[in-house]
């Protein structure tokens, strides 16, 4: 599938509580809510992990994960992404229900592992304890680093050094 990263903007907002609003859905349907508050939550939900993300990391890049469907451009998720020195740490990754399962967030990991390999850095990523990506993390080689932080483990994920890249950084 043809896809890429483009930096969401505001006219996306409806889209991305709709993505966020479907990460929640199966932990919502066992409450005893009416749709309204279960909207009204989702809302503050996705409004406070914004802010969140935005204090604790001000230069990361909040995407829309678009692929060209039947030629046409489709947004299919988000892509919460922090570049650090030393890591490319993934503050969240979240697909539309219908597009998951599909390789796309196969994908999207794939792609930022080459380019940490590049700069010789590690992914890193918080999964929720029980989260189902959490078998496709470690499919991809990610381990637990550290200790649980409440419900959410560290992963990380490391570029295999070769003994002719491990001189290359030592001349370096």
């Amino acid at each position: 599938m043809d896809w890429s990263l483009r930096p969401a903007t505001a006219a996306d907002d409806a889209f991305l509580l709709r993505v966020y609003a479907g990460t929640r859905a199966d932990e919502l349907a066992l409450t005893p809510w009416d749709d309204g508050q279960r909207s009204a939550f989702v809302r503050q939900q996705h409004q406070a992990q914004a802010v969140h993300y935005r204090m604790q990391c001000p230069d990361a890049e909040l995407s829309v994960i678009v692929a060209r469907i039947d030629g046409a451009p489709q947004d299919l998720g988000r892509l919460w992404l922090h570049r650090r020195a030393d890591t490319v740490h993934v503050l969240d990754i979240a697909l539309l229900a219908e597009w998951r399962g599909h390789g796309i967030g196969t994908a999207c990991l794939t792609r930022l592992m080459q380019e940490a390999t590049a700069g010789g850095r590690a992914v890193t990523i918080y999964v929720e304890a029980g989260n189902p990506a959490r078998r496709l993390y470690e499919r991809l080689g990610f381990v637990p680093t550290g200790e649980p932080q409440g419900v959410h483990q560290h992963m990380a994920w490391r570029p295999v050094m070769t003994a002719s890249m491990e001189a290359c950084d030592e001349q370096a």
